[in-house]
Protein backbone atom coordinates (compact mmCIF):
# COMPACT_ATOMS: atom_id res chain seq x y z
CA UNK A 1 0.00 0.00 0.00
CA UNK A 2 2.47 2.71 1.49
CA UNK A 3 4.64 1.84 -2.33
CA UNK A 4 0.97 2.30 -3.94
CA UNK A 5 0.77 5.89 -2.46
CA UNK A 6 4.17 6.75 -3.18
CA UNK A 7 3.85 5.85 -6.89
CA UNK A 8 0.32 8.15 -6.98
CA UNK A 9 2.26 10.72 -5.62
CA UNK A 10 5.32 10.63 -8.16
CA UNK A 11 2.61 10.84 -10.76
CA UNK A 12 0.96 13.53 -9.22
CA UNK A 13 4.25 15.48 -9.08
CA UNK A 14 5.39 14.99 -12.28
CA UNK A 15 1.80 15.51 -13.58
CA UNK A 16 2.17 19.07 -11.89
CA UNK A 17 5.50 19.47 -13.14
CA UNK A 18 4.79 18.80 -16.72
CA UNK A 19 1.73 21.41 -16.53
CA UNK A 20 3.16 24.34 -14.39
CA UNK A 21 4.71 25.75 -17.67
CA UNK A 22 1.77 25.56 -19.52
CA UNK A 23 -0.21 27.37 -16.74
CA UNK A 24 2.36 30.32 -16.44
CA UNK A 25 2.37 30.89 -20.00
CA UNK A 26 -0.21 33.56 -20.85
CA UNK A 27 -0.60 34.07 -17.46
CA UNK A 28 0.24 38.26 -16.92
CA UNK A 29 -1.35 40.08 -15.30
CA UNK A 30 -2.71 38.03 -12.31
CA UNK A 31 -3.16 41.00 -10.32
CA UNK A 32 -3.31 44.86 -10.75
CA UNK A 33 -1.57 47.02 -12.23
CA UNK A 34 -0.47 50.11 -10.27
CA UNK A 35 0.25 53.10 -12.65
CA UNK A 36 2.66 55.38 -11.47
CA UNK A 37 2.04 59.47 -12.61
CA UNK A 38 4.74 61.45 -11.20
CA UNK A 39 2.65 64.66 -11.04
CA UNK A 40 -0.08 65.97 -8.92
CA UNK A 41 -4.10 64.28 -9.40
CA UNK A 42 -5.96 66.68 -11.98
CA UNK A 43 -3.27 67.94 -14.50
CA UNK A 44 -2.81 66.36 -18.37
CA UNK A 45 -0.65 63.83 -17.22
CA UNK A 46 -2.64 62.74 -14.57
CA UNK A 47 -5.88 62.83 -16.86
CA UNK A 48 -4.09 60.92 -19.58
CA UNK A 49 -3.65 58.25 -17.68
CA UNK A 50 -6.82 58.06 -16.25
CA UNK A 51 -7.98 58.05 -19.88
CA UNK A 52 -5.76 55.33 -21.18
CA UNK A 53 -5.95 52.78 -17.72
CA UNK A 54 -10.02 52.80 -18.10
CA UNK A 55 -9.51 51.88 -21.99
CA UNK A 56 -6.90 49.49 -21.19
CA UNK A 57 -8.43 48.20 -18.07
CA UNK A 58 -11.88 45.27 -19.42
CA UNK A 59 -9.70 43.68 -22.05
CA UNK A 60 -6.36 43.29 -19.76
CA UNK A 61 -8.53 41.41 -17.11
CA UNK A 62 -6.91 43.71 -13.91
CA UNK A 63 -7.85 46.67 -12.16
CA UNK A 64 -5.14 49.53 -12.74
CA UNK A 65 -4.38 51.80 -10.03
CA UNK A 66 -3.16 55.18 -10.46
CA UNK A 67 -0.72 56.23 -7.93
CA UNK A 68 0.04 60.49 -7.80
CA UNK A 69 3.93 60.11 -7.23
CA UNK A 70 4.70 63.84 -8.05
CA UNK A 71 8.05 66.10 -6.83
CA UNK A 72 11.74 66.63 -7.98
CA UNK A 73 11.23 66.61 -11.66
CA UNK A 74 9.52 63.18 -11.60
CA UNK A 75 12.24 61.38 -9.94
CA UNK A 76 10.18 60.50 -6.80
CA UNK A 77 8.20 58.92 -8.93
CA UNK A 78 10.84 56.94 -10.72
CA UNK A 79 12.73 56.02 -7.37
CA UNK A 80 9.58 54.31 -6.47
CA UNK A 81 9.35 53.09 -9.90
CA UNK A 82 12.68 51.33 -10.04
CA UNK A 83 12.46 50.01 -6.17
CA UNK A 84 9.63 48.13 -7.29
CA UNK A 85 10.09 44.30 -8.97
CA UNK A 86 10.17 44.46 -12.26
CA UNK A 87 7.34 41.74 -12.69
CA UNK A 88 4.79 44.15 -14.71
CA UNK A 89 2.47 45.28 -11.86
CA UNK A 90 4.77 48.52 -11.29
CA UNK A 91 4.80 50.63 -14.89
CA UNK A 92 5.37 54.30 -14.60
CA UNK A 93 3.77 56.96 -17.27
CA UNK A 94 7.25 58.86 -17.84
CA UNK A 95 7.31 61.95 -19.59
CA UNK A 96 10.15 64.76 -20.96
CA UNK A 97 11.98 64.83 -16.91
CA UNK A 98 12.45 61.30 -17.20
CA UNK A 99 13.01 60.00 -20.72
CA UNK A 100 14.67 62.98 -22.01
CA UNK A 101 15.99 65.92 -19.80
CA UNK A 102 16.95 64.93 -16.46
CA UNK A 103 20.09 63.54 -17.57
CA UNK A 104 21.15 66.60 -18.95
CA UNK A 105 20.33 68.93 -16.35
CA UNK A 106 21.37 66.47 -12.92
CA UNK A 107 24.87 66.19 -11.97
CA UNK A 108 24.26 63.14 -10.16
CA UNK A 109 21.21 61.16 -11.09
CA UNK A 110 20.35 57.67 -9.53
CA UNK A 111 19.07 56.09 -12.71
CA UNK A 112 20.25 56.18 -16.69
CA UNK A 113 17.37 56.12 -18.96
CA UNK A 114 19.06 54.43 -21.68
CA UNK A 115 19.70 51.33 -19.74
CA UNK A 116 17.48 51.39 -16.33
CA UNK A 117 14.12 51.30 -18.04
CA UNK A 118 11.82 48.83 -19.67
CA UNK A 119 10.22 50.72 -22.61
CA UNK A 120 6.53 49.72 -23.02
CA UNK A 121 5.27 51.81 -25.24
CA UNK A 122 5.27 55.84 -26.71
CA UNK A 123 1.75 57.23 -25.88
CA UNK A 124 1.71 60.20 -27.82
CA UNK A 125 2.13 64.27 -27.32
CA UNK A 126 0.68 67.13 -25.69
CA UNK A 127 1.16 70.75 -27.30
CA UNK A 128 1.78 73.47 -25.24
CA UNK A 129 0.89 77.06 -25.40
CA UNK A 130 2.28 80.50 -24.13
CA UNK A 131 -0.56 81.73 -22.17
CA UNK A 132 -1.00 85.04 -19.47
CA UNK A 133 -3.56 86.14 -17.11
CA UNK A 134 -6.38 88.15 -18.74
CA UNK A 135 -5.31 91.49 -16.97
CA UNK A 136 -1.39 91.13 -17.93
CA UNK A 137 -0.66 94.10 -20.67
CA UNK A 138 0.36 91.82 -23.75
CA UNK A 139 -2.12 90.57 -25.95
CA UNK A 140 0.40 89.34 -28.49
CA UNK A 141 3.93 87.17 -28.46
CA UNK A 142 5.44 90.31 -29.59
CA UNK A 143 3.90 92.38 -27.24
CA UNK A 144 4.74 90.22 -24.72
CA UNK A 145 8.85 90.07 -25.52
CA UNK A 146 8.32 93.91 -25.74
CA UNK A 147 6.97 94.06 -22.15
CA UNK A 148 9.72 91.36 -20.55
CA UNK A 149 12.34 93.44 -22.20
CA UNK A 150 10.83 96.83 -20.83
CA UNK A 151 10.66 95.34 -17.01
CA UNK A 152 13.88 93.24 -16.90
CA UNK A 153 13.86 90.22 -14.23
CA UNK A 154 10.44 91.42 -13.05
CA UNK A 155 8.46 88.72 -14.96
CA UNK A 156 8.07 85.56 -13.69
CA UNK A 157 6.68 82.51 -15.46
CA UNK A 158 5.02 79.23 -13.63
CA UNK A 159 5.43 75.57 -14.84
CA UNK A 160 4.46 72.16 -13.35
CA UNK A 161 7.89 71.68 -11.97
CA UNK A 162 11.70 71.40 -12.24
CA UNK A 163 12.45 70.00 -15.60
CA UNK A 164 8.88 69.71 -16.79
CA UNK A 165 8.19 70.27 -20.67
CA UNK A 166 6.67 73.28 -19.80
CA UNK A 167 9.41 74.23 -17.63
CA UNK A 168 11.85 73.23 -20.97
CA UNK A 169 9.14 74.76 -23.35
CA UNK A 170 9.80 78.69 -21.63
CA UNK A 171 13.46 77.82 -21.76
CA UNK A 172 13.28 77.55 -25.36
CA UNK A 173 11.65 80.48 -26.10
CA UNK A 174 13.47 82.43 -23.67
CA UNK A 175 16.64 81.68 -26.23
CA UNK A 176 14.65 82.51 -29.48
CA UNK A 177 13.45 85.41 -27.89
CA UNK A 178 16.68 86.62 -25.91
CA UNK A 179 14.37 87.60 -23.03
CA UNK A 180 14.56 86.67 -19.43
CA UNK A 181 11.54 85.71 -17.23
CA UNK A 182 12.16 84.08 -13.62
CA UNK A 183 10.77 80.17 -13.09
CA UNK A 184 8.71 79.73 -9.82
CA UNK A 185 8.02 75.82 -10.19
CA UNK A 186 4.87 73.80 -8.70
CA UNK A 187 4.18 70.75 -8.21
CA UNK A 188 1.78 69.85 -11.02
CA UNK A 189 0.16 71.78 -13.30
CA UNK A 190 -2.72 72.10 -11.94
CA UNK A 191 -1.79 74.42 -8.88
CA UNK A 192 0.24 76.45 -11.73
CA UNK A 193 -2.57 77.07 -13.52
CA UNK A 194 -4.37 77.72 -11.09
CA UNK A 195 -2.27 80.76 -10.29
CA UNK A 196 -1.71 82.24 -13.01
CA UNK A 197 -5.69 82.38 -13.59
CA UNK A 198 -5.29 84.33 -9.97
CA UNK A 199 -2.80 86.71 -11.13
CA UNK A 200 0.02 85.56 -8.39
CA UNK A 201 2.10 84.46 -11.24
CA UNK A 202 1.31 85.90 -15.08
CA UNK A 203 1.83 84.03 -17.40
CA UNK A 204 3.38 79.53 -18.22
CA UNK A 205 3.91 77.17 -20.81
CA UNK A 206 -0.07 75.30 -20.50
CA UNK A 207 -0.34 71.44 -22.11
CA UNK A 208 -3.67 71.53 -23.93
CA UNK A 209 -4.83 68.57 -21.40
CA UNK A 210 -4.52 70.71 -18.87
CA UNK A 211 -5.61 74.03 -19.54
CA UNK A 212 -7.98 73.72 -23.10
CA UNK A 213 -11.41 74.42 -20.35
CA UNK A 214 -9.60 77.78 -18.66
CA UNK A 215 -8.62 78.67 -22.28
CA UNK A 216 -12.06 78.03 -24.14
CA UNK A 217 -13.62 79.93 -21.03
CA UNK A 218 -11.28 82.99 -20.81
CA UNK A 219 -9.72 82.35 -17.31
CA UNK A 220 -5.75 82.68 -19.21
CA UNK A 221 -5.38 84.13 -22.86
CA UNK A 222 -2.87 82.07 -25.11
CA UNK A 223 -0.55 83.53 -27.61
CA UNK A 224 1.19 81.05 -29.56
CA UNK A 225 1.35 77.40 -29.77
CA UNK A 226 4.81 75.41 -29.94
CA UNK A 227 4.20 73.08 -32.67
CA UNK A 228 5.16 73.30 -36.57
CA UNK A 229 1.40 73.59 -37.57
CA UNK A 230 -1.77 75.01 -35.36
CA UNK A 231 -3.45 72.52 -32.97
CA UNK A 232 -7.25 71.19 -34.21
CA UNK A 233 -8.38 71.83 -31.02
CA UNK A 234 -7.59 76.03 -30.77
CA UNK A 235 -7.21 76.62 -35.06
CA UNK A 236 -7.52 80.50 -34.59
CA UNK A 237 -4.06 80.45 -32.29
CA UNK A 238 -1.18 81.16 -34.00
CA UNK A 239 2.49 78.70 -33.99
CA UNK A 240 5.77 80.79 -32.94
CA UNK A 241 6.70 79.75 -36.05
CA UNK A 242 4.44 81.76 -37.88
CA UNK A 243 5.28 84.76 -35.89
CA UNK A 244 9.06 84.31 -36.60
CA UNK A 245 10.09 82.23 -34.02
CA UNK A 246 11.68 79.23 -35.93
CA UNK A 247 12.15 75.30 -34.33
CA UNK A 248 10.37 76.79 -31.34
CA UNK A 249 8.72 73.06 -30.89
CA UNK A 250 7.96 71.83 -28.03
CA UNK A 251 5.55 69.44 -25.93
CA UNK A 252 5.22 67.14 -23.26
CA UNK A 253 6.32 63.63 -24.74
CA UNK A 254 4.72 60.85 -22.95
CA UNK A 255 5.68 56.58 -22.84
CA UNK A 256 5.16 53.55 -20.47
CA UNK A 257 7.82 52.78 -18.60
CA UNK A 258 8.37 49.58 -16.29
CA UNK A 259 11.65 49.12 -14.31
CA UNK A 260 14.75 47.11 -16.05
CA UNK A 261 14.14 43.45 -16.41
CA UNK A 262 10.81 43.36 -16.96
CA UNK A 263 9.38 39.75 -18.49
CA UNK A 264 8.56 40.04 -21.88
CA UNK A 265 5.48 38.27 -21.72
CA UNK A 266 4.76 41.48 -19.91
CA UNK A 267 5.61 44.00 -21.65
CA UNK A 268 4.24 42.84 -24.77
CA UNK A 269 0.62 42.44 -23.11
CA UNK A 270 0.70 46.05 -21.82
CA UNK A 271 2.37 47.51 -25.26
CA UNK A 272 -0.37 45.34 -27.45
CA UNK A 273 -2.79 46.65 -24.73
CA UNK A 274 -1.86 50.46 -25.03
CA UNK A 275 -2.12 50.56 -29.11
CA UNK A 276 -5.57 49.12 -28.40
CA UNK A 277 -6.59 51.65 -25.80
CA UNK A 278 -5.35 54.49 -28.16
CA UNK A 279 -7.94 53.55 -30.37
CA UNK A 280 -10.78 53.64 -28.38
CA UNK A 281 -13.33 55.99 -29.20
CA UNK A 282 -13.38 58.13 -25.79
CA UNK A 283 -9.64 58.11 -26.26
CA UNK A 284 -9.69 59.10 -29.70
CA UNK A 285 -12.19 61.58 -28.95
CA UNK A 286 -10.01 63.41 -25.96
CA UNK A 287 -6.67 63.40 -27.84
CA UNK A 288 -8.73 65.16 -30.73
CA UNK A 289 -9.94 67.54 -28.08
CA UNK A 290 -6.68 68.47 -26.78
CA UNK A 291 -4.66 67.70 -29.97
CA UNK A 292 -2.88 65.47 -28.64
CA UNK A 293 -0.77 63.29 -31.07
CA UNK A 294 -0.32 59.48 -30.77
CA UNK A 295 2.62 57.68 -31.36
CA UNK A 296 1.52 53.82 -31.35
CA UNK A 297 4.17 51.72 -31.91
CA UNK A 298 6.69 49.10 -30.48
CA UNK A 299 9.00 49.61 -27.40
CA UNK A 300 11.94 50.11 -29.86
CA UNK A 301 10.35 52.64 -31.50
CA UNK A 302 9.78 54.40 -28.38
CA UNK A 303 13.10 53.86 -27.10
CA UNK A 304 14.33 54.94 -30.43
CA UNK A 305 12.52 58.35 -30.15
CA UNK A 306 13.10 58.58 -26.51
CA UNK A 307 17.29 58.68 -27.71
CA UNK A 308 16.73 60.94 -30.51
CA UNK A 309 14.87 63.15 -28.61
CA UNK A 310 16.96 63.37 -25.79
CA UNK A 311 20.05 64.50 -27.72
CA UNK A 312 18.07 67.18 -29.21
CA UNK A 313 17.08 68.76 -25.73
CA UNK A 314 20.33 68.10 -24.51
CA UNK A 315 21.98 70.61 -26.54
CA UNK A 316 18.93 73.00 -25.74
CA UNK A 317 19.60 72.51 -22.30
CA UNK A 318 23.42 73.12 -22.12
CA UNK A 319 22.74 76.37 -24.20
CA UNK A 320 20.23 77.62 -21.06
CA UNK A 321 22.74 76.50 -18.74
CA UNK A 322 19.68 74.68 -16.50
CA UNK A 323 21.17 73.05 -13.70
CA UNK A 324 19.29 70.93 -10.92
CA UNK A 325 20.72 69.36 -7.73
Amino acid sequence: MKKFLRLIAAGLTLAATIHAPAQAQGSYPSQPVRWIVPYVAGGGTDNLARALADAMTPSLGQPIVIDNRPGASTNIGVSVMMQAKPDGYTIMQAENAALLFNEHMFAKLAYKPASDFTYIGAIGRFPVALVVNPNFPAKTVAEFVSYVKAHPDQVSYASPGNGSPHHMAMELFKQKAGINVQHVPYKGAAPAMTDVMGGQVPTMMLDLASGLPAIKAGKVRVLAIALPQRAAALPDVPTFAELGFQDMNAYAFHGLIGPAGMPAEAVNRLNSELNKAMKAPKVVKLFAEFGFEALPGTPQDFYKLSRAESERWGRIIKTAGVQLD
